[in-house]
């Protein structure tokens, strides 16, 4: 796929966002819905305020995975903030958790990491007044964050089990995950997660299944990332190999690396007491 275009390329939502985005919350603001303009529309998202409010380090804004939401981190961000001495804020993208469902008629094309990243966060910032915030992404969550960072300031980037390129494990795992939505109960165990979980699965599975989607790849866009950068992955991820960090570092010379023995995709879940710890590490060795 040719270079993302440029930000400019986007309709603009921030400032309509600024001028209608309405934050409707059930305790001080520490939880509710920012109201964005986006694709023609209102959409709500949800969010959580987590850490602590004093922190004078900038805000964590965690970005979940393909399949994930607010209550899909169950207690991982709320933990990492509290160790850390941190303010964070997690949210439900578009389409997921208890934010504005996909009608089930929209499919998303190959560059809904891009949208997400170069619209719908950029409001969703202005709405909330975060300014340069740390990203801490993962999976499909960690490509937006880097996507966002090569094009906007930001404090930095913990990108955990990203993907910059399509590689057939990916789309093999992928495929076995439309399968078992299919055939299992895996679809009532998202329920537990998302208001719709068909608006949920079907948006990821079937833009990842898309053949136009095996030429995305973000290598060559995210070279222009200016923050520091901690590159986390499984050494088991059965959604990429190990190559899809190594290829951040070798376009971002700053990036460091944590490769972690005994660990699939989602570190959070399998490895929650290192990465609490190096991450936190990471971020208080650049904090200004």
């Amino acid at each position: 796929m040719k270079r993302a275009r440029d930000e400019a390329a986007f309709p603009n939502t921030v400032n309509r966002a600024r001028a209608s985005g309405a934050v409707t919350s059930s305790a001080a603001l520490d939880s509710g819905f920012a109201r964005i303009e986006w694709g023609g529309r209102e959409i709500a998202l949800e969010y959580l305020r987590i850490g602590d409010p004093a922190s004078t380090l900038p805000i964590v804004v965690f970005l979940h995975e393909g399949l994930g939401s607010v209550a899909m981190w169950r207690d991982f961000p709320k933990r990492f903030c509290e160790a850390q001495g941190l303010a964070g804020l997690v949210f439900s993208r578009y389409g997921y958790g208890r934010s504005t469902p996909r009608p089930a008629a929209e499919h998303w094309a190959p560059d809904f990491m891009h949208r997400q990243a170069l619209e719908v966060l950029p409001a969703l910032f202005a709405a909330l007044d975060i300014v340069q915030p740390w990203l801490f992404g993962h999976s499909d969550g960690a490509s937006i964050a880097l996507l966002y960072a090569a094009r906007f300031p930001v404090a930095g980037v913990v990108a955990v089990a990203p993907h910059l390129f399509v590689e057939d494990v990916s789309i093999t795992s992928i495929e076995a995950a439309r399968k078992a939505y299919r055939e299992t109960d895996l679809r009532q165990r998202l329920a537990r997660y998302h208001a719709d979980p068909d608006s949920a699965f079907l948006g990821w599975n079937d833009a990842w299944l898309d053949p136009s989607f095996r030429d995305w790849d973000i290598e060559a866009e995210i070279a222009s990332i200016q923050a520091p950068v901690l590159a986390v992955q499984g050494e088991d991820d059965e959604y990429g190999t190990l190559e899809q960090i190594r290829a951040i570092r070798r376009r971002v010379p700053q990036t460091e690396l944590l490769e972690i023995p005994a660990c699939g995709h989602s570190p959070h879940r399998d490895q929650p007491e290192l990465l609490i710890r190096e991450a936190g590490r990471f971020i208080r060795t650049h904090a200004h």
